[in-house]
């Protein structure tokens, strides 16, 4: 929001980030809907559409609705095989749908007066600790204590080995806040420039160089939504990885 204080222009970026309950006024508390809620929802409301919905007249020659649906699938489904190798092929519905709720997520947020969820660490937290969890989890069942191995650089000089361990072992629970604060980081950072330039549109000397601007910051924002959403994914695909073939 731009505003005319008594000391000239003030621009507000950070309100478009505000938690507020979607009815009343009151205190967010726990069980509050939000807008938070409302934008998660219709993500997940998006996706079932495009998926489900959209594909549920399949036909062998594809509609929108459909070839989208297919490329998506085809795309994620490459990526986990490429980078995770036949055995994360399993786990490709979890990957699938979390590569599918950040792009629809992000690109949701583009449209102007809406909320973006990935923009708050809470939700990005989340994912991230869930493909954390998930990942560990895989590699002490299938590996047992040998997944301990992935922060044994058995390559690595034996006198150097013990110093590596600790660090490999603070890089491995560094993890989850990295691949957090990097997507909520990037999409937060790109909606805060738009919204500063959309305040200085205001200003009638610079409005045009505003104006600009502004569609220029929109229009890589569009390919940082596809880009951040593909960091993320491929990242869990190489966690998933490690998580399978622990030994370096």
């Amino acid at each position: 929001m731009a505003t005319e204080g008594g000391s000239g222009l003030i621009i507000k970026p950070m309100e478009q980030f505000e938690v507020t309950p979607l009815f009343g006024d009151g205190d967010v508390g726990m069980f509050t809907i939000t807008n938070v809620t409302l934008w998660l929802a219709l993500a997940v409301l998006s996706i079932l559409l495009m998926m489900v919905i959209g594909t549920r007249g399949r036909t062998v020659v594809p509609g929108r609705s459909q070839s989208v649906a297919e490329l998506a699938y085809g795309f994620v489904h490459k990526m986990v095989g490429d980078v995770a190798g036949k055995e994360g092929l399993r786990y490709f519905p979890y990957i699938m749908t979390l590569f599918l709720f950040i792009v629809f997520a992000n690109f949701l947020g583009l449209i102007p007066m809406s909320f973006t969820t990935t923009s708050h660490i809470a939700v990005t937290a989340f994912l991230a600790l869930a493909v954390f969890i998930t990942v560990t989890v895989i590699g002490f069942v299938k590996n047992g204590t040998a997944f301990l191995g992935l922060f044994w650089v058995s390559s690595a000089p034996l006198v150097l080995r013990p110093v590596l361990a600790v660090i490999e072992l603070i890089s491995y629970f560094v993890r989850p806040v990295s691949h957090s604060v990097r997507l909520a980081g990037a999409v937060l950072a790109g909606h805060a420039v738009i919204k500063v330039f959309a305040g200085f549109a205001a200003v009638g000397a610079i409005a045009p160089l505003a104006i600009l601007g502004m569609v220029g910051i929109y229009a890589l924002e569009v390919v940082v939504a596809a880009v951040q959403a593909y960091v993320f994914t491929i990242l869990t695909c190489v966690y998933l990885r490690d998580a399978l073939h622990p030994g370096h």
